[in-house]
């Protein structure tokens, strides 16, 4: 299995290696920029078989004193380890950190603005007076044939502002590739890199809890031989619940989320579960149709880069 790359268009390329799937753009001096690429696509060719020598040990707990050797291992340990009571595994962060290694053959003069893509974990390069609009995709259940053939129904848009302390987004939720303990459709960070975000996102949703008949678990190790979870319960189904369990359940999302910008490990975090919505305080630019209370907001143009799920 050897990686490969293909051009998209004049300004995005495709990387892909195993699992790892990367959507990188780049604006700025065409001779910059093309060197970037490059550099980008060198440093991506090793980062599959780096992980993998380590895989025993990222898939351990974190702990207090960290293991790893790799420079994206460690990166990963890093972004995940305020959480790591009561637990958490390096794993948490693992396509954030890909994301934002990759990016940094990108930041450099010459180059405008960038980002990498690696399954909805997106990681920024914005320079000066630059700004990225990321398209917000809630729930993956709405998507359907007409979607994939005529382009997503955005739920929202986040419009990232240079000036803004944020260069990561992340989205995580029980419909995504990987598991979740929680109920939520999405979790959607912003925070200061894309490893962070990746992190904090597994975290929230996680704490997007409920008790009732209509939601399924399933310990993980039932479900995938190589999960890094063992025996605990992720969901595996939600069915239709009622407006107050889903309302509790993302009470408690939203606490810890708060909790967390308060200690500054996020920016900004929306969570959405079954119609409803809830956000962190603070101000954003977010434009959309739903949730309710950002209808008011006036529509931007399309989406340039899109959070959907890690």
């Amino acid at each position: 299995m050897q990686a490969t790359r293909q051009a998209l268009d004049g300004a995005r390329w495709h990387f892909q290696h195993g699992p790892i799937d990367l959507v990188i753009a780049a604006e700025g001096e065409a001779q910059t920029v093309a060197l970037a690429h490059e550099q980008a696509w060198q440093r991506f060719q090793g980062l599959l078989p780096e992980l993998v020598a380590e895989l025993p040990a990222l898939r351990a707990p974190v702990g207090d004193h960290c293991p790893l050797q790799g420079p994206v291992a460690r990166l990963m340990w890093q972004a995940c380890r305020p959480y790591r009571q009561p637990f958490i595994t390096p794993m948490a962060a693992v396509a954030g950190a890909v994301a934002q290694t990759v990016l940094e053959a990108y930041c450099r003069p010459g180059v405008r603005r960038a980002w990498v893509n690696n399954g909805g974990d997106i990681a920024l390069h914005l320079g000066p007076g630059q700004s990225a609009r990321v398209g917000l995709y809630a729930d993956l259940a709405r998507l359907d044939g007409t979607q994939l053939l005529q382009g997503l129904s955005l739920d929202g848009q986040l419009d990232i502002a240079a000036h803004w302390p944020v260069r990561g987004v992340a989205t995580s939720g029980w419909r995504g590739r990987s598991f979740s303990l929680g109920i939520a459709d999405s979790v959607t960070v912003l925070a200061a890199t894309a490893a962070q975000a990746d992190a904090a996102a597994t975290v929230i949703a996680n704490a997007v809890q409920a008790e009732h008949p209509a939601i399924e678990r399933a310990p993980a190790h039932t479900l995938r031989d190589d999960t890094d979870l063992g025996a605990r319960l992720v969901t595996v189904q939600v069915g239709s619940l009622p407006p107050e369990v889903v309302a509790g359940a993302l009470h408690q999302g939203l606490k810890k989320a708060e909790e967390l910008r308060a200690a500054g490990l996020v920016w900004f975090a929306l969570l959405c579960c079954q119609g409803q919505s809830r956000a962190t305080l603070g101000s954003v630019a977010l434009q959309g149709a739903a949730p309710a209370w950002i209808q008011a907001l006036p529509q931007a143009g399309p989406a340039e880069v899109g959070s959907v799920f890690a």
